[in-house]
């Protein structure tokens, strides 16, 4: 008898954890860390990289409702301008600064916009440095990509990201600690068929910010890296989405932003965020990685004709094909 109750209990708890598991928007230890923690962020000095529209815009937001003062950077000051007078509207008495901010400028640019950064509010220096800004091009074959796009991605994506943190972690270190929260992708994980210079940029970023964590912890200087899949941003960016017109199902930029600020706040090293079947390959590849690698180069030549068509490049779908049409 009490066998068949503890069998009982087993299957209905791997059952329920398999329900969590296919309707999960994020991982498993992101999710049960709940709600972000305010005390970690009221009254701190973040600066966030693209905040004039997307991800970076609710991130303001979110990180404004906490109490934070926030640095607002992107190359857009009209845009930036109208972030500032929106998050301000909806919470009276935030402290928003604007920082114009190209990440492609070059060292000295940055290193100006650094000290800048530093000096906006009195006695505080940055604390959190969000990672935000980032350039992807439409999705086309590896053996596509120009020389000009491998250029344009990875001196924003990577170069500039990074000049940006060498600059400023000296100044972290001098205070004795500082957080970089770093919005990498899933493509940084996984293989990304159709985006290959995109992959191979965010792939740098989470190979540079583990091992800056790892060298720089004991200092007092720690590290999130956030991995999203595909995120729904055309509402709050007020421009065009990827997804629209297909039936891509995307994690919202309010849910992406809430749950980036909760990894944060819980010291997480690292954080996936995505609905499935995105979230499946990226625990595949994560700990089996014979299986993901497998299952990702079935899919490759179908996601790349998918968006040819603008289609669904993450469903199920993919995985078995087109069925071919009957004249």
């Amino acid at each position: 008898m009490l066998a068949l109750v503890i069998g009982s209990l087993t299957l209905f708890t791997i059952g329920a954890l398999l329900v969590k598991f296919a309707t999960a928007d994020g991982d498993f230890t992101l999710l049960f860390k709940g709600r972000a923690k305010r005390e970690r962020v009221e009254g701190k000095v973040v600066w966030i990289t693209g905040a004039s529209r997307g991800i970076g815009e609710v991130l303001a937001g979110q990180f404004a409702c906490l109490g934070a003062k926030l640095i607002l950077s992107a190359r857009n000051v009209a845009e930036l301008e109208r972030v500032k007078i929106e998050t301000i509207g909806k919470y009276p008495g935030t402290n928003i600064e604007i920082l114009p901010l190209d990440l492609a400028s070059g060292e000295e640019a940055l290193k100006d916009a650094v000290k800048k950064a530093e000096s906006l509010f009195s006695a505080s220096g940055v604390d959190y440095m969000v990672h935000n800004a980032a350039f992807e091009r439409p999705k086309r074959k590896a053996l596509d990509e120009t020389e000009e796009g491998i250029q344009a991605t990875f001196n924003t994506n990577v170069l500039g990201t990074i000049t940006l943190t060498k600059l400023l972690a000296p100044f972290m270190l001098k205070r004795g600690g500082g957080h970089f929260i770093v919005m990498s992708s899933a493509a940084g994980k996984c293989p990304a068929p159709g985006q290959a210079i995109y992959s191979a940029s965010k792939h740098a970023l989470n190979g540079y910010f583990h091992t800056l964590r790892s060298e720089l912890y004991p200092e007092g200087i720690k590290v999130t890296v956030v991995c999203p899949g595909p995120i729904e941003t055309s509402i709050t960016s007020g421009a065009g989405s990827s997804a629209s017109g297909s039936s891509e199902r995307r994690v919202s930029s309010e849910r992406c932003a809430e749950l980036t600020i909760v990894a944060a706040t819980h010291d997480l090293k690292e954080a996936w965020i995505s609905y499935q079947p995105v979230l499946l390959v990226m625990y595949l590849v994560q700990y089996m990685p014979t299986i993901g690698f497998w299952f990702m180069d079935k899919i490759g030549g179908n996601r790349l004709e998918a968006a040819k068509r603008n289609g669904d490049t993450y469903s199920w779908k993919l995985f078995f094909g087109e069925k071919k049409k009957t004249a």
